[in-house]
């Protein structure tokens, strides 16, 4: 086995926090997985949990397009107790949905991907949180809730994983040392979210490797990103301002970095991203079309 390549709803536009408008249509289960399937991706993310169905319906449409569940994102409160507590049974549907599929992956099983899911002022404050940091107590919950959870997908006959990711308590390179010291749970590598973190994708990738259990692969206009984050802006800033662009187009090191992944011989799903934020009148379907068969393109030097 090896790198296998999939993609995601959420270049497509389609996440938890795309907005609602009259004016916006939005791709549908199957014309996301189409255009997978046409441009040579062999799995695909959840996207928000149903989007793709559930039972019967999900396994008919992977097995019409011929993809794999390659996992998808579960973002709990993890240093709150009782916000924890309250939002299991999110983690529990999404179970639901993983394994329904597990009959149908025959060379690798979906990973619940976990992240934080912060605070209103971490929100707020992309690219380190302007200071505001876990204490030792908040840490201590996280690290007690994150085993939990990752307890209860074991338990499912899965693997966890974590997704350090902007705006949450998990976003620095700092902050990640500190949850892997803290856990047991391998992470998700985003380039482009490490980069937004203030971190280096090589250095990452060094310093964490043996931890990587699964890749997100973004390139980022990092100046771009940096300046849209010193004028105060929010996520849905960064991604809606042209910060995440077709690889090739921005500042990830794709080269020397696949080729030290390929190197140490990463077994493992790499999910390409090109986080669309849409926006009425101006993002089309036959612009995300082209842009995945240009970045699927691009790795295929490597995978």
């Amino acid at each position: 086995m090896s790198v296998t390549v999939a993609g995601a709803p959420v270049s497509f536009g389609v996440f938890e926090l795309t907005p609602g408008s009259d004016d916006l249509v939005l791709p549908t289960a199957d014309e996301v997985c189409a255009t997978l399937q046409e441009t040579g991706y062999l799995g695909v993310d959840s996207g928000p949990i149903g989007f793709l169905g559930r039972g019967d319906e999900l396994r008919e449409r992977l097995a019409r397009y011929g993809l794999e569940l390659c996992g998808g994102w579960v973002d709990l409160p993890f240093s709150d107790d009782a916000a924890f507590s309250a939002a299991l049974p999110t983690l529990d549907a999404a179970l639901d949905v993983f394994t329904s599929v597990v009959e149908a992956s025959p060379s690798r099983l979906p990973l619940p991907t976990l992240a934080d899911s912060g605070d209103a002022l971490r929100k707020a404050n992309p690219g380190g949180g302007a200071g505001h940091t876990l204490d030792a107590d908040g840490w201590a919950s996280l690290a007690k809730n994150v085993a939990v959870a990752a307890a209860r997908i074991r338990d499912a006959g899965l693997e966890p994983t974590f997704h350090h990711h902007a705006c949450t308590f998990v976003e620095t390179p700092d902050e990640i040392d500190h949850f892997l010291e803290l856990t047991d749970v391998g992470l998700t590598f985003d380039s482009g979210h490490l980069l937004l973190g203030g971190g280096d994708v090589l250095e990452g990738w060094r310093r964490w490797r043996d931890r990587i259990n699964h890749l997100h692969l973004k390139d980022v206009r990092v100046e771009l990103a940096r300046d849209i984050v010193e004028r105060k802006g929010g996520m849905i800033d960064v991604w809606s301002g042209g910060t995440f662009v077709p690889f090739g187009a921005g500042d990830l090191p794709m080269s020397t970095f696949l080729g030290e992944v390929v190197a140490a011989g990463f077994d493992g799903w790499l999910v390409v991203e090109q986080d669309l934020y849409p926006r009425p009148g101006i993002d089309s379907l036959p612009q995300v079309r082209a842009d995945h068969a240009s970045n699927r393109a691009a790795l295929r030097t490597w995978v």
